[in-house]
């Protein structure tokens, strides 16, 4: 008698899934898999995603094991060989012995949409009753792409999103998951795919909520008994942003209706948005189910923002906000603040405030007063970037000309200084220094220090130059 191929065994086993599942199940489930050998009571078949083989596993497993034990018998086993992400190889294979799979599976909570017209579905933002249509989408008009800044620190996030909201779930991206520190720009840029993608597909329903409003949104269903409606309702979205999902750590049962919701958009090629405030890997008291989903596609990183990157913050806010302040006193905020884009448009603020409760010009000295009051609670150092402006400024050379490779006497007098102050009045290691001053290592920043030592030891003229920059350096901090 001939034996029976991979490919007539799992034929076989098709049958009987188009008799127990839906035709669209069957599409987006069952024809993507690709039989790939059978040897003995071992079928090997290929799914296309780490996620695909979680949901077969969790949703299907019952009717899997009966039509394979069908066909090879009790001792049957199943291998899936799993697609890494865009390569085309596969994992190594994951093995399932029929005999041993556990039969009781958590059943999702909802699964299907319901019919909203003959059963309005309660809307946790308003009032109960509320129709799909009806969803507003909690999204800020002010956090939009034209108000924000690209630059190095966050142009990969920026274009991904960018990306997404031209296509929202029909792109490489979902989920996507904007990660980074407070007050670099996520919740900015998550509204923006949202508020872009709201404008380029008017009929699609896009939702922007923190976690934290989830959270309590879910206990409130729970109390009322209204978990379905709870459920349904974010199953209607089309784009859902879900802001610092960081804080769903430790919520198991909050973790698990969002684990249901996620899964459901995400079969239905619905657009998740996620930011956070670290990387997935570093995320604790997420369920591994979960987190595992967080890392299926693009985690796109914020950085702080680089010197020249805060000016462009400053000059389109101060746009915007149609006031005048000069050039200098931009330089000097941006030098000032380096650590969020939220605390220097917080010190921009709060010196447009003081200049039109006072009615003073906006000045140089104003913003400095003004710095010294906002930030005296941080305990401020003065950065690397300020010290090198300062000491440019002091010689008139331009700050790429100290970064450079050249050897001019004059120019490498100046590095010195500026890897001297540095070393000086700042926390920052030798490599952190000499990567500033040009991509020097820390050896070359030690000779610079002593450099300057000796010189302050033989030569006045020197010396008194030395003086006049920490006095002017000072002034700042």
């Amino acid at each position: 008698m001939k034996e029976k191929t991979a490919e007539q065994v799992w034929n076989n086993c098709l049958e009987v899934v188009k008799d127990n599942v839906s035709p669209q199940n069957f599409k987006t489930w069952f024809d993507p898999i690709k039989p790939v050998k059978l040897l003995e009571n071992i079928l090997t078949i290929q799914v296309p995603s780490q996620f695909f083989y979680e949901w077969l596993e969790e949703h299907y497993i019952t009717l899997i094991k009966k039509v394979i034990r069908k066909e090879l018998g009790t001792e049957g086993r199943l291998e899936y060989n799993i697609v890494m992400d865009g390569s085309g190889k596969t994992e190594t294979p994951i093995t399932m012995r029929l005999p041993n799979i556990s039969t009781n599976l958590k059943n999702p909570i909802v699964s299907m949409p319901i019919d909203t017209a003959n059963n309005p579905i309660k809307n946790p933002f308003v009032i109960p009753g509320l129709k799909k249509v009806q969803v507003e989408s909690q999204l800020n008009p002010n956090y939009s792409f034209e108000n924000f800044v690209e630059g190095d620190c966050n142009r990969l996030a920026r274009s991904a999103g960018f990306a997404v909201a031209q296509k929202p779930g029909g792109n490489a991206f979902n989920p996507l998951l904007i990660y980074g520190n407070v007050g670099l720009g996520k919740s900015h840029l998550a509204q923006a795919i949202g508020i872009e993608a709201k404008k380029n597909f008017p009929n699609k329903t896009v939702l922007y909520v923190q976690s934290e409003k989830f959270i309590t949104q879910f206990i409130d269903s729970v109390k009322n008994n209204t978990q379905n409606d709870f459920v349904h309702f974010y199953q209607m979205i089309d784009v859902l942003i879900i802001d610092d999902v960081q804080y769903l750590a430790g919520k198991e049962k909050t973790q698990d209706v969002f684990f249901h919701i996620f899964n459901h958009l995400h079969q239905l090629g619905k657009q998740v948005i996620l930011t956070a405030d670290r990387a997935p890997v570093d995320i604790q008291g997420i369920e591994q189910r979960l987190l595992s989903r967080f890392k299926w596609d693009l985690s796109a990183d914020l950085q702080s923002p680089g010197l020249e990157t805060r000016i462009a913050i400053l000059e389109k806010k101060i746009y915007n906000d149609g006031i005048q302040i000069s050039k200098e006193v931009i330089e000097y905020l941006a030098y000032s603040i380096t650590s969020n884009v939220r605390e220097l448009e917080g010190a921009l603020i709060s010196i447009q405030a003081q200049s039109s409760l006072n009615k003073k010009v906006i000045t140089l000295e104003l913003a400095k007063n003004m710095i010294d009051k906002f930030v005296k609670s941080t305990a401020r150092e003065v950065s690397i970037d300020y010290i090198q402006k300062v000491v440019c400024d002091y010689f008139d050379l331009a700050i790429d000309t100290m970064k450079s490779k050249t050897r001019k006497r004059e120019v490498v007098q100046a590095r010195q200084i500026a890897m001297y102050f540095a070393k000086n009045m700042t926390k920052s290691s030798l490599a952190t220094i000499g990567m500033h001053c040009g991509g020097k290592d820390h050896a070359t920043v030690l000779h610079a220090c002593r450099t300057v030592n000796n010189l302050m030891d033989t030569d006045k003229r020197f010396k008194a130059y030395i003086e006049e920059l920490e006095k002017k350096i000072s002034i700042s901090n």
